[in-house]
C-alpha cells in the first residue's frame, strides 16, 4: 500500500505535465536573507516547474513539512559535525524519531546524506565515522521499517581522485580507497543506494576548453587508453570516477550527480561567467543527462542529477560567483530560461462563468481545431481563491467531482489548485469544448498538453 501511494505521489509531482521529464533535482540552499518561505518554495516547484527532486542542507521541519502531499522528491541531510555521534545507535535512534518519522509518508523522503564531502575535510574523526555512522543510520531506519524507502549515502567531491585524466586512469586517492571508500562502496551495494558526487565543470574549464565545459561543439578529447572520444568535461569527470570504482569492483552501483551546476555572474574578468553561459550548461546538462545516450564508459544511461542551485544566495562567502549559481531569483522570477517552467497556454475571451452563461464581450466563440484534444486548466496566476470559486461553481452543478474528494484517484495532491484543474476541465469538456467555456474569469487557459497523471484520468476532445 505505500509502496502504490509514494507511486501516485511521484506521479503527481509532475501535474499538468504529460509525461515525466526525469529525475532532475535541485539543491535548496538557504545561506541568504531574502528567500521565500518554505511553503511558497514548494508549492511553486510544484505548480510551475517540472523539477521533481529536492536536495536539502539540513533537516529543517519547516522545509520538510513544506513538500508535504506535494510528491516531490525530498533529500535530507545530517551536518558533519553531528557524524562522530551518529555512530552511535541511540542518538541514531533518536535522530530519525526526530527529523524522519513525523513526516512520512506525507513527504517523500527518499534519501539521507551523512554529511557533504567528508573526505574533503581531512578531518580524521569525520572520515574515520562516515561509514559506520551511515551503517548506524540505516540501523535505525531498519528498526521502524522505512530503510526500503529512505535510502543513505554521501556526497563527494572530485578531490577523492588521485588521478582523473584521461577519464580510464581515475583512481581514489590512496588511503581512503581501501579504508573507506571500499567500505563505503560495499555498504551502497548491499543498501542498494546510489554513490553521490559533485562534478563541476565550471571548476576545471579554461578558456581554451569553454567550448568543452558547455556541451558545445568541439573536436573532443581523445582517450588513447579507450580510444573514446569525449565531447563534454561532465562525461570525462564521471567516467573517471566510474573509472576509479571499476578498479574497487564496484561497477554495479548507481552514480547520482549530487551537484553540477555554472553561476550566471562572477568577478571581472572571468571568461564564459554570464547568464548566458550559465543557461547553456544546465540546459545542456539536463538533455544530456536525460537523454538515455550516458557516458563513452557507460553507455544507454540516464543519471538522476541536482542542479545547483535553486536559489542566488546572496550571504554566501567568497568570490561573486558563489553567490550566483541559482536558476531563480529570491523572487521565483527565473534568472534565465533552461525548459524547466510548465507550458501556460492563454485564452483569449474573457467569460464570467455563470449558469446564464452567453458571452458579452469579444468576437463568436471558436470550437478548437479538429485532429488535436485539449484540455482546460487554470492560469499560472490564477489565486487560490478565485479557484476554490470555480470548484464550487462547477460541482455544484452537479458534475462528477468524486475523482477529487478523499479517496478518489485525483484526490492526491490535495491542493486547491490540482483540484480546480480537473474540476475546471470537467466543465470544459461536458458543455461543448468552446474557448469561452474555459475562460473562469480569465482564470482557465487551454492546453494540449494532457494532465492526467497515474489513475487520475482526464478527459480530453
Amino acid at each position: 500500500m505505500e509502496t502504490a501511494i509514494a507511486a501516485v505521489l511521484l506521479l503527481a509531482s509532475v501535474f499538468f505535465q504529460g509525461v515525466v521529464e526525469g529525475n532532475i533535482g535541485v539543491n535548496y540552499g538557504t545561506v541568504a536573507n531574502d528567500l521565500p518561505p518554505p511553503s511558497e518554495v514548494a508549492r511553486f516547484l510544484l505548480e510551475s516547474t517540472t523539477i521533481n527532486r529536492v536536495r536539502m542542507f539540513d533537516a529543517d521541519p519547516e522545509m520538510i513539512q513544506a513538500f508535504a502531499h506535494t510528491g516531490i522528491a525530498v533529500t535530507v541531510t545530517v551536518p558533519n559535525e553531528l557524524i562522530p555521534r551518529l555512530t552511535k545507535l541511540s542518538f541514531a535512534q533518536q535522530w530519525v524519531k526526530t527529523n524522519v518519522q513525523p513526516y512520512v509518508p506525507a513527504t517523500n523522503l527518499i534519501r539521507i546524506l551523512v554529511g557533504n564531502e567528508v573526505l574533503s575535510t581531512a578531518n580524521k574523526l569525520l572520515i574515520a565515522g562516515l561509514v559506520p555512522a551511515m551503517q548506524t543510520l540505516h540501523t535505525a531506519l531498519a528498526a521502524v521499517s522505512l530503510d526500503r524507502r529512505i535510502k543513505v549515502s554521501t556526497p563527494h567531491s572530485l578531490g577523492i581522485l588521485s588521478t582523473s585524466s584521461p577519464p580510464s586512469t581515475g583512481r581514489f586517492r590512496q588511503g581512503y580507497d581501501v579504508h573507506v571508500i571500499k567500505p563505503l562502496l560495499s555498504f551502497l551495494r548491499a543498501t542498494n543506494s546510489p554513490f553521490m558526487i559533485n562534478p563541476y565543470p565550471f571548476f576545471g574549464y579554461s578558456a581554451e576548453t569553454l567550448d568543452y565545459a558547455l556541451f558545445r561543439p568541439n573536436s573532443g578529447v581523445l582517450d588513447e587508453n579507450t580510444q573514446r572520444v569525449y565531447t563534454n568535461m561532465l562525461d570525462a569527470q564521471l567516467d573517471a570516477v566510474f573509472s576509479a570504482m571499476k578498479i574497487l569492483g564496484f561497477t554495479d552501483v548507481e552514480i547520482v550527480i549530487a551537484e553540477t551546476g555554472w553561476p550566471s555572474d562572477g568577478d571581472e574578468g572571468q571568461v564564459g561567467v554570464n547568464a548566458e553561459s550559465a543557461a547553456e550548461y544546465n540546459g545542456n546538462l539536463r538533455e544530456h543527462v536525460m537523454s538515455g545516450v550516458g557516458t563513452p564508459l557507460m553507455p544507454n544511461r540516464t543519471f538522476e542529477t541536482y542542479i545547483f542551485a535553486l536559489f542566488n544566495e546572496n550571504l554566501k562567502p567568497g568570490p561573486l560567483c558563489e553567490r550566483n549559481f541559482g536558476l531563480f531569483q529570491p523572487d521565483l522570477t527565473p534568472v534565465y530560461d533552461i525548459g524547466i517552467m510548465r507550458p501556460t497556454a492563454r485564452a483569449s475571451i474573457p467569460w464570467n462563468p455563470a449558469p446564464a452563461a452567453a458571452p458579452q464581450l469579444g468576437p463568436a466563440p471558436q470550437q478548437h481545431p479538429k485532429g488535436g484534444k485539449q484540455w482546460c486548466l487554470p492560469t499560472s496566476d490564477a489565486h487560490s481563491d478565485a479557484l476554490q470559486k470555480n470548484i464550487d461553481y462547477v460541482c455544484g452543478l452537479g458534475l462528477d467531482c468524486k475523482p477529487i474528494q478523499e479517496g478518489g484517484a485525483c484526490f492526491i495532491p490535495d491542493t486547491v489548485r490540482a483540484h480546480a484543474a480537473y474540476a475546471m476541465n470537467a466543465y470544459y469538456q461536458t458543455t461543448g469544448g468552446s474557448e469561452y467555456d474555459c475562460d473562469f474569469e480569465q482564470t482557465g487557459a487551454l492546453t494540449d498538453v494532457d494532465p492526467s497523471y497515474g489513475r487520475c484520468k482526464y478527459l480530453g476532445r
